[in-house]
């Protein structure tokens, strides 16, 4: 197992995100358009990769939100490695890269047609808050936020 930091002009990371997009696409169905606007890849400087045996399998990525906030975006895991951890110690990696930047917190949206990303992030000490910025009123959607 490795992890590595890079940024979203990964092919790693671009090819993670093509199934995460794909999956996210069907369980949104009507919506995932106005959700992919918000998740486009093309400027991510903090991305998080987990390889095993040299194969890209889980990918996170935060970007700054407000001077003391990043927002975690494009968590997945592929369906075969999920159920082993691979999701946390993602999220880890991101959040310790974050606080090393000088952050103090982390928030996120996540939808709630996503129950295993609910619990990932409930797991590991995120609190539910009330929605941000252009999730306000998205009956799906659920934001939560953690200090780092």
């Amino acid at each position: 197992m490795a992890i590595k930091r890079t940024d979203s002009s990964n092919p790693d990371f671009q090819y993670l995100v093509q199934f995460l997009d794909q999956d996210l696409a069907v369980r949104d169905g009507d919506e995932h358009a106005f959700y992919h606007q918000f998740n486009l890849i093309d400027q991510l400087k903090n991305c998080v990769l987990f390889y095993e045996n040299e194969k890209p399998v889980a990918c996170g990525a935060f970007k700054k939100f407000e001077n003391d906030t990043v927002e975690i975006k494009r968590m997945f895991v592929l369906p075969e490695y999920r159920g082993n951890g691979y999701a946390s110690k993602v999220l880890a990696e991101l959040e310790i890269w974050a606080k090393n930047e000088g952050f103090q917190y982390g928030v996120l949206e996540t939808g709630l047609k996503q129950p295993e990303a609910i619990a990932l992030y409930k797991k590991n000490g995120y609190n539910l808050i009330p929605n941000y910025g252009q999730y306000i009123d998205i009956e799906n959607s659920v934001c939560y936020k953690k200090e780092l």
